[in-house]
């Protein structure tokens, strides 16, 4: 299999996973978490050199499965809570994630405990950001917070937000890029284990 052909494939994995989980698909089965944001990291990490248009793929992806999935329940998609001024920062959002899964990439040379550290360090500075990102613009713009709630957004009220959804969503997206890493590492050891074969063979 070439590079573009693992390139390909993994974009399509990634691409149904987050299909599968951000639309809730597998709850009628298990309560699956939303793999959105370790989708985005290993994404930046494997399709680095395809940033410049999987990048809006994936933001355009995740749009329509928000679309589908409220729209799926009979409701209005742009009078939904989440469709606020705030969704637009999304975007930002997981371009901190993409950003991080490509620092890893752009230093990584093979899995060893170097490449490992400097995944945690991407991994938790990039989830830091977009949890920033993501919930701080809920907070503070969302009508969930503000206007009919009759709540008055505080920084010690955001602070406490932040504090208290940060753990949950960095434990998921850690989840899904652990086991993202098993995975790689089971293919370059399958490969290289392969190699002695093909050479008998020939």
């Amino acid at each position: 299999m070439n590079n573009t052909t693992a390139r390909a494939l993994i974009l399509v994995l990634l691409a149904a996973l987050m299909i599968v989980t951000r639309s809730h698909l597998l709850y009628h089965f298990a309560p699956v978490p939303d793999a959105s944001w370790a989708v985005f990291f290993i994404a930046g990490f494997y399709l680095r050199g395809w940033s410049r248009w999987a990048f809006p793929l994936f933001m355009a992806l995740a749009v329509a499965t928000d679309y589908v999935a409220i729209s799926g329940q009979g409701l209005n998609f742009w009078a939904h809570y989440c469709m606020s001024p705030a969704y637009w920062f999304l975007i930002p959002a997981y371009g901190a994630l993409w950003l991080g899964g490509n620092l890893v990439r752009r230093g990584y040379r093979k899995a060893d405990g170097h490449a490992l550290a400097t995944l945690v360090v991407s991994l938790l500075a990039s989830v830091a950001v977009c949890h920033l990102l993501s919930q701080g613009s809920f907070y503070w713009l969302s009508d969930s917070w503000i206007g009919d709630s009759g709540r008055v957004p505080t920084v010690a009220g955001w602070w406490q937000n932040y504090a208290d959804w940060f753990l949950p969503y960095l434990r998921t997206t850690a989840i899904y890029t652990g086991l993202a890493v098993i995975a790689h590492v089971g293919v370059q050891q399958i490969a290289r284990l392969a190699r002695p074969q093909d050479r008998t063979a020939h």
